[in-house]
């Protein structure tokens, strides 16, 4: 092919994609989104906090998803009023910054997760939220063996209400200076305390900007990952054209290993119609 031809080709084949990108900011209509429900669907509320959260549950139930991210007890009612399942609890947790890896933190953790267990057990829940908080020049080994340390005195009640802590990961260019920022890291974290009620929460967004490598990821750790959370990479928005993961095969890969868990869309949204966005992000999740 003469360079000038394939130029000329190049144009159009970027043109089309453009046209591709903008047709999935067209508005779904209702009766087209239609899911297979193969993997449980949930969304992070925080997403969408532009809406009141009575607001939001109702669209959620108009859409038939089930499941929502990141709200803490005193929301809970509300989630029951709707018959909407929260995936990820959390309100235990003292921020992202101050987590299990810092002992002078253990003993407000431990006061805090030793009260939300039972709640989350109690309300019908199974998940709940932590996180190892930053380095501020502590040694990854150091830190692991905090975390070890610390998180092993709640496990126990954890395992007695059938509650699962769920660390999460981040990217050093969102969180700097957090320590959980390694899938190997987070193994090993759980390697060490050795109980099926700890997992990791598998941040896709996160651990593409950290590390790559997101499906291999995902079949040789999937063990360790009780949850999901997803976003487009770059710039954390919607998971369509305009980014370099391909959420299909990311999901099938999930959907391979027996996932039963949540997969919880987390992106920020730039399309005007934000709830066309969550429909479009739902119906490439479902594999």
């Amino acid at each position: 092919m003469k360079r000038r031809d394939f130029i000329a080709s190049a144009t159009v084949g970027s043109a089309g994609l453009a046209s591709s990108a903008l047709l999935g900011q067209q508005s779904i209509p209702q009766q087209d989104f239609k899911l297979k429900n193969n993997l449980n669907h949930s969304v992070c509320q925080w997403c969408f906090n532009y809406l009141p959260l009575e607001e939001f549950l109702k669209i959620l139930n108009s859409l038939g998803i089930k499941a929502i991210d990141l709200i803490g007890p005193k929301d809970w009612p509300l989630l029951k009023k709707y018959d909407i399942h929260c995936s990820m609890c959390n309100g235990a947790e003292i921020s992202l910054t101050e987590g299990w890896n810092d002992p002078k933190y253990h003993d407000q953790l431990i006061e805090n997760y030793t009260e939300v267990i039972p709640q989350v057990a109690e309300a019908g829940y199974t998940n709940l939220i932590c996180f190892s908080g930053n380095r501020r020049g502590m040694d990854d080994y150091v830190g692991l063996q905090n975390c070890v340390e610390g998180i092993s005195q709640i496990l126990p009640l954890a395992e007695k209400h059938g509650v699962v802590i769920q660390m999460e990961l981040f990217n050093q260019i969102n969180h700097p200076d957090y320590m959980c920022d390694s899938t190997l890291w987070g193994v090993e974290l759980c390697r060490r305390l050795g109980s099926d009620n700890f997992k990791l929460l598998y941040d896709i967004y996160h651990m593409q900007v950290q590390e790559g490598n997101i499906i291999q990821t995902i079949q040789e750790y999937h063990p360790y990952f009780g949850h999901y959370h997803t976003a487009g990479v770059p710039g954390r928005n919607e998971i369509d054209e305009t980014q370099e993961l391909f959420y299909p095969a990311i999901m099938k890969a999930i959907l391979d290993t027996g996932f039963q868990g949540h997969v919880a869309q987390e992106f920020i949204v730039t399309w005007d119609d934000k709830i066309g966005a969550l429909k479009d992000a739902f119906l490439r999740c479902d594999v």
